[in-house]
């Protein structure tokens, strides 16, 4: 838990202008790195490294020292894919974790005392707004979740919304319907924990203070209370907007992602880039998740033919 309060709602603001400044700027630059997926690629790797890769000058600045670089892409590739963790013993990821720490307090130290007056990138975000005497490595796991929210969450719901409209059999439709049908029908962060404060009452049980609640998106999106054939893949569907009193793919509330409209802005816009320039054929050998604290799409691997060939 990172306090204080007032601390998370600066970091959170003054990122998602960053991020936002960086999208505008930048948005020339997504047709050269999309075409680096073709002829082919394995997901959903290559929509995480595709996000990083366009945000990293954001993250750690356009001029990183390369220590932080090699780190911070270590990073992504050992901790932020799906699965790559798994790959790892846990004394290797022990060892791994404290190199990183160590690496991102020393620049954080840096930052801190160069005190800019507009931050440069997310580690400048971090160092900016905290709060005098809070330790570096507590700031270093704030910069940590901000990668994972990047380079993993918004590359895991690129990763879905391709191996949807590639395995789909309906006509191309809006980039933002097919965007919010992957987040419906497999949000990324499929549940929250929440504490509360104060004793609830949720239906027949009673929440106290102390206990943790946690709610489960994947659930309410597929409800057919409120969707109409819940499990299947219908992007239309958003054309009318019916339902979305049910759909909390960034959770709900003051502590709700901060981040949400920046990861639907970049997603659309790269199905948008990729599904008007590119026929997509997917092959996937499992159609089932990858299931973590993210809920990840299956291993597939996408061939791009230009729509002109």
């Amino acid at each position: 838990m990172f306090a204080p309060r007032s601390a998370q709602v600066e970091i959170g603001r003054t990122a998602r202008v960053l991020l936002r400044r960086h999208i505008a700027d930048h948005a020339h630059e997504l047709p050269a790195i999309v075409a680096g997926l073709t002829p082919s690629s394995d997901w959903p790797d290559a929509g995480n490294r595709l996000v990083y890769e366009h945000f990293r000058p954001a993250l750690i600045g356009d001029a990183p020292s390369a220590a932080l670089r090699e780190t911070v892409d270590q990073v992504v590739e050992r901790a932020v894919l799906a699965g790559a963790r798994d790959r790892w013993s846990w004394l290797a990821r022990h060892r791994f974790r404290t190199r990183v720490s160590r690496t991102l307090c020393a620049e954080l130290a840096v930052r801190r005392a160069r005190r800019r007056a507009e931050p440069a990138d997310l580690l400048d975000v971090v160092a900016l707004a905290a709060a005098e005497g809070t330790p570096d490595p507590d700031l270093a796991e704030v910069f940590l979740s901000c990668l994972f929210a990047v380079a993993g969450s918004v590359g895991f719901l690129l990763g879905w919304s391709i191996y949807l409209v590639g395995t789909a059999e309906s006509e191309p439709v809006h980039p933002s319907w097919v965007v919010r049908e992957a987040l419906r029908l497999w949000p990324v962060a499929w549940q929250f924990g929440r504490t509360p404060n104060r004793e609830h009452r949720l239906a027949a049980v009673t929440a106290k203070p102390g206990d943790e609640v946690v709610v489960c998106s994947y659930l309410v999106h597929r409800d057919p209370s409120h969707w109409s054939e819940p499990d299947e893949f219908r992007p239309g569907r958003w054309a009318s907007g019916a339902g979305q009193e049910a759909f909390i793919p960034f959770g709900w509330g003051p502590h709700a992602c901060t981040g949400a409209g920046v990861a639907t802005t970049v997603a659309e816009t790269l199905v948008g880039l990729i599904t008007s320039a590119y026929r997509l054929d997917v092959a996937a050998p499992s159609s089932r998740p990858q299931v973590s604290a993210a809920l990840a799409p299956p291993r597939f691997h996408l061939r791009l033919e230009p729509v002109s060939a």
